[in-house]
C-alpha cells in the first residue's frame, strides 16, 4: 500500500521525517521505500509552498484501521482540521492499498484526487512507477505522463531513513 505525505507549516523536512519514524514504530505497519522530498505548489488558499513525499508500506492493517492510523499520526504532530486544502503541519493520505477498489463513507481506495495531481504522482513514480491504477488500469508513470509536473521540484537532500534503531 502507499500513502502520501505533505507539510507547509514549520519545519516541514523535519515533520515528514518524524512522521515517517513515527509509522515505522506502529505494529502491523512496515515502511518499505519512500521517496525524495518535493517543494510543490499548494493547491487551494495562498499559503506557502509544500513539502511532499510517498512511502510504500506492508501492512497487516485493514484499510480502515490504516486511514485511523494515519489520521492519529496527524493528530500527534498537531493537524487541525480548519480548511479544506488549507495550510497544514501534517498531511497523510491513503493512496491505494495494492489494487483493492473500496468505497466508504470514510475512505475510497485508490485516492480518487491523486491520478490528477503531480505533487502526488511525481514521489509515487520514484517509487512504484509499474504499479497499476485498478480504475484506469494505466500505470503511474503512464498517468504522470499526462500531467504538468513544473511546480513539483525534487529537493537535493536525501530524506532520512525511517526505519528506528533497535
Amino acid at each position: 500500500m502507499a500513502i502520501a505525505l505533505g507539510s507547509n507549516l514549520g519545519d516541514s523536512a523535519g515533520i515528514l521525517s518524524a512522521a515517517l519514524v513515527a509509522l515505522a514504530k506502529v505494529s502491523g505497519l512496515e515502511v518499505q521505500a519512500q521517496s525524495s522530498f518535493y517543494r510543490t505548489a499548494p493547491v487551494g488558499p495562498p499559503q506557502p509552498d509544500y513539502l511532499n513525499a510517498c512511502a510504500l508500506l506492508a501492512v497487516t492493517l485493514s484499510p480502515e484501521t490504516m486511514l485511523e492510523t494515519l489520521l492519529q499520526v496527524e493528530q500527534q504532530f498537531g493537524r487541525v482540521r480548519r480548511e479544506r486544502w488549507g495550510p497544514r503541519l501534517l498531511d497523510l493520505d491513503l493512496l491505494f492499498y495494492g489494487d483493492r477498489i473500496l468505497t466508504t463513507p470514510t475512505l475510497e481506495l485508490p485516492h480518487p484526487r491523486m491520478i490528477d495531481r503531480a505533487f502526488v504522482l511525481v514521489p509515487l513514480a520514484e517509487i512504484v512507477p509499474q504499479w497499476r491504477d485498478p480504475r484506469s488500469q494505466r500505470s503511474i508513470a503512464e498517468l504522470l505522463h499526462h500531467l504538468d509536473c513544473s511546480g513539483v521540484q525534487r529537493r537535493s537532500e536525501a530524506p532520512p531513513d525511517p526505519i528506528p534503531d533497535p
